[in-house]
């Protein structure tokens, strides 16, 4: 059974006592990794937005061993000075990032409402799925393409051919994982709000990965966290030419963003049941 669960802060210091070099959780192991292919200025805020609030509740943790670095009776101490001067300072710096944030979630929804209105279809799973590499197939892009877990953090759109005059834009998204921290997900919020304005969600999962089946579980349940579980969506498994026998699905459409086997069946897909969308929308 695969267990998850961070340190407390309480037992990371108890570890650094015996072991003397840094311990690091897998929280603060990915919000590292994020902090490390942020980019653009929303991603930099989003990352030390999450980052922030995930050393805010470990100082909570703490609290109760700053306080006893305190003097004398009826002194507050140096401690629990500190604790408070810090908890000051990082709920500062939150307001400041979070309006930050909000500034730029206006301008996108602006920028949204200027822009034409051809389908917005957005390609949603695990991190290192390939996301990415179907994005640049789909559309003859450049987006950045890394064999490594959250390689994109910032939402890139780019308008994808269905067929004779028939356009999408097609949007690529932060890749999930499973678990994914609480924190992250509501830093990211602003950028997942593509999500919500898609017309139709793509979950690419990884034929040739034998552990696909919890992979897509854990982006389900991000989905069902961001109220996206009902969005209409199309199944795609990715890695075709690689498949493992696992990788099995009735209704799912198998592409290869390597060798575009499938591009042509996603294309129509696509086309087929953003038909089906509008048909009930007008019903």
């Amino acid at each position: 059974m695969l267990v998850l669960n961070d340190l407390r802060p309480r037992q990371r210091k108890n570890l650094e006592r015996v072991v003397p070099v840094p311990i690091v959780d897998r929280t603060m192991l990915i919000l590292d990794v994020f902090a490390r292919h942020a980019r653009s200025r929303e991603g930099k805020l989003q990352v030390e937005l999450a980052q922030l609030r995930y050393r805010q509740s470990n100082l909570i943790g703490i609290g109760a061993d700053l306080s006893r670095l305190g003097g004398g009776i009826g002194t507050r101490g140096p401690g629990e000075t500190k604790l408070e001067v810090d908890r000051r300072r990082i709920g500062q710096r939150i307001s400041t990032l979070t309006e930050g944030l909000r500034g730029i979630a206006r301008q996108r929804t602006l920028r949204r409402s200027r822009s034409h209105r051809e389908p917005l279809v957005a390609l949603v799973g695990y991190t290192n799925v390939g996301k990415s590499s179907l994005l640049n197939a789909m559309t003859h892009g450049d987006a950045l393409v890394a064999d490594q877990p959250f390689a994109t953090l910032d939402p890139t759109i780019r308008r994808a051919f269905l067929a004779s005059n028939e356009y999408v834009r097609l949007a690529d998204t932060v890749g999930f994982i499973t678990n994914l921290p609480k924190d992250l997900v509501a830093a990211f919020r602003a950028t997942l709000e593509e999500l919500r304005e898609a017309d139709l969600l793509l979950h690419v999962l990884d034929a040739s990965n034998p552990q696909w089946e919890r992979q897509r579980s854990a982006v389900d349940a991000i989905l069902s966290e961001l109220e996206l579980d009902g969005a209409p969506r199309l199944v795609i498994f990715n890695k075709s030419d690689r498949m493992v026998p696992e990788a099995a699905e009735q209704d799912a459409i198998y592409v290869s963003a390597r060798t575009k086997e499938g591009l042509p069946v996603l294309r129509a897909a696509i086309g087929a049941r953003l038909v089906t969308i509008n048909d009930a929308a007008r019903a």
